[in-house]
């Protein structure tokens, strides 16, 4: 009986030992997924460019007027890109002459524009790295 009872002790022990390790495994993966989940909108603002809005013209002889925000991957990024301001415009102006209205009407035009701004202006960096770019205003005509 005394056997017994010592058998189901440490049997039970065992299961709360494990219980709790379980527990702690899965707050601690759980700690990491949320940290994990990107920057602070707090962080994206103060690494943030903005582009003061740009009239060109398209491909296709339509014009846009178009502002942009240019996130990168640090403060020193920002800094550069500032200074760069008129390598961006540049960019802007040379992209945009390569596409057409018609391009920019799609969701994909516009990503496919932003993906490849983002290439260009990532090549004139050189402490940092841009992350991301966001069309803040989008006028065609």
């Amino acid at each position: 009986m005394k056997n017994k009872m010592l058998a189901t002790m440490i049997t039970l022990i065992l299961v709360i030992l494990l219980a709790g390790a379980i527990a702690i495994i899965v707050i601690y993966k759980m700690d990491h997924t949320s940290a994990n989940n990107g920057p602070s909108i707090d962080k994206v603002v103060e690494s943030s460019v903005d582009v003061p809005e740009i009239t060109t013209n398209l491909k296709n002889n339509n014009f846009i007027k178009i502002a942009l925000k240019i996130e990168t991957d640090s403060k020193k990024a920002k800094k550069e890109l500032e200074k760069r301001d008129f390598q961006v415009k540049d960019a802007v102006i040379d992209e945009l002459s390569e596409t057409s209205s018609e391009d920019l009407d799609s969701k994909e035009g516009k990503q496919k524009f932003l993906n490849n701004l983002k290439k260009t202006v990532d090549q004139y960096m050189q402490n940092g790295k841009i992350v991301k770019i966001y069309i803040t205003s989008y006028v065609v005509q």
